[in-house]
């Protein structure tokens, strides 16, 4: 395949060549993807002549998204990597960020946090905040403000006719509510316009158990009735996580089953508000405190080294706390395997309708299983774990299917699903953009 005249100034690379491996690496190391030519977009015009290479050769194109990301199968064709597609400009005034394709959430809080003002970032900074919004965004503080495909004003996409495009909802109101929820396979996002919003200071952190000395079943429980007191500023997480005995661990965390709730307030009530969950046992740790946004981070301390991790989740209309108590025996310490548990609470502003194809709104709660080793061991763990909660289950989360996202099934219900075959059969009935949306975060 001669290139040198199609893109005469442009990163291209092949399997073989010095720096390969290197562009494909990314923090998932546990998939593999070979595609036969890699193209390092540096800008929009690079995305551009890639995808109409791509198309005039009838070669199928995929995006390595930034951050958490996990491109689709792209062997035999054209995968255009957003690494270098770098740079934030924020409007304080206007309270809002133009964030391109290679740009980190890290960086999008770093830039807004002097002027006050947040973005409606994931829990790790190391997560790639276009990917994270076409995926929907289950953000810090969701239930108060909503997804963070709800606060996009604009779009700048490079569709399957090499066409690059301003999309917002008046000018591209169909495929604005399709980008939006619908991953990466309607075309290449090379920059957002998103809203900010009004964070001077924040109540967050977490409240820790050791899972041995109080049963996490009865956390869980006592934490689901919890939520139902609540007000919608109020965002939270349960996790429970069976941590091996390695040195590299902190001390505390070193071989003990640690049960926890994280939570992020912006009001002035948070102690009050948490005071029944440090009722409920010994705490192992308690990092609840007022904090700059900055340092939302330090809630999750999601872990920032790449590592090979297989998962999936499960949107519920209600937590049936004996399924759920299930389940967390099946994934505890003897389960063979670390399997992470993490249920986030929805409902707030998350149940609210918005212009994009985010579904499961009506959910209450979002679980998500997380565990190492080789895709089919992985899901022998985690599928009778999910099988528990399948009585409750309104379908699955695109951003946290974690390596789970080859198999399209419940990402999307019928209604939403038809809706987007139909603009996806617009915009690409060739179906050159193979990915399935499926975008980490």
């Amino acid at each position: 395949m001669n290139t040198s005249t199609d893109f005469a100034d442009l990163h291209l690379l092949r399997p073989g060549d010095p720096r390969y491996d290197d562009e494909l690496a990314g923090f998932q190391t546990g998939f593999a993807r070979h595609p036969a030519l890699v193209v390092a977009a540096r800008s929009a015009a690079d995305v551009v002549a890639a995808v109409r290479y791509a198309a005039g050769r009838h070669l199928p194109v995929d995006v390595q998204a930034t951050g958490h990301g996990l491109p689709g199968a792209t062997e035999g064709g054209v995968l255009i990597t957003t690494g270098r597609m770098d740079g934030v400009h924020v409007d304080a005034e206007a309270r809002t960020a133009r964030v391109r394709a290679g740009v980190r959430w890290g960086q999008v809080v770093a830039a807004a946090a002097p002027h006050g003002l947040a973005p409606l970032n994931g829990s790790a900074p190391s997560v790639g905040a276009v990917s994270y919004t076409l995926g929907g965004g289950l953000g810090i503080l969701a239930r108060e403000f909503g997804y963070a495909a709800d606060r996009v004003r604009a779009l700048d996409v490079v569709t399957a006719d090499g066409r690059p495009r301003h999309v917002t909802p008046d000018s591209d109101p169909e495929l604005y509510w399709a980008l939006l929820g619908g991953g990466h396979g309607l075309g290449v996002v090379t920059e957002l316009e998103i809203g900010l919003v009004p964070v001077p200071r924040l109540y967050g952190g977490s409240l820790a158990f050791d899972g041995r000395e109080v049963d996490p079943a009865a956390v869980l429980r006592a934490y689901e009735e919890w939520t139902r007191t609540v007000p919608d500023g109020l965002t939270s997480s349960f996790a429970a996580v069976p941590y091996p005995d390695l040195p590299a661990l902190p001390a505390h965390l070193r071989g003990r089953y640690v049960v926890s709730v994280r939570v992020a307030h912006t009001g002035t009530d948070g102690e009050r508000l948490v005071a029944p969950l440090r009722e409920l046992g010994p705490l192992l740790a308690d990092s609840l405190r007022e904090m700059p946004y900055a340092e939302s981070h330090t809630i999750h301390s999601d872990p920032d080294v790449p590592h090979a991790y297989y998962g999936d989740s499960a949107v519920l209309g209600e937590l049936d706390v004996e399924r759920a108590g299930a389940l967390l025996a099946r994934t505890g310490p003897d389960a063979g395997a670390m399997v992470v548990v993490q249920i986030n609470h929805l409902g707030g502003a998350l149940a609210r309708p918005a212009p994009n194809s985010v579904p499961y709104r009506e959910g209450r709660f979002l679980v998500r299983l997380l565990t190492v080793g080789e895709r089919e061991a992985a899901r022998a763990l985690l599928d009778p774990a999910f099988a528990l909660l399948a009585p409750g289950t309104l379908g699955r989360s695109v951003n946290f299917a974690f390596g789970a996202g080859d198999r399209a099934e419940g990402l999307y219900d019928d209604v939403t699903r038809k809706r987007l075959a139909g603009v996806k059969s617009h915009y690409d009935p060739a179906n050159l953009f193979r990915g399935n949306g499926s975008v980490s975060a």
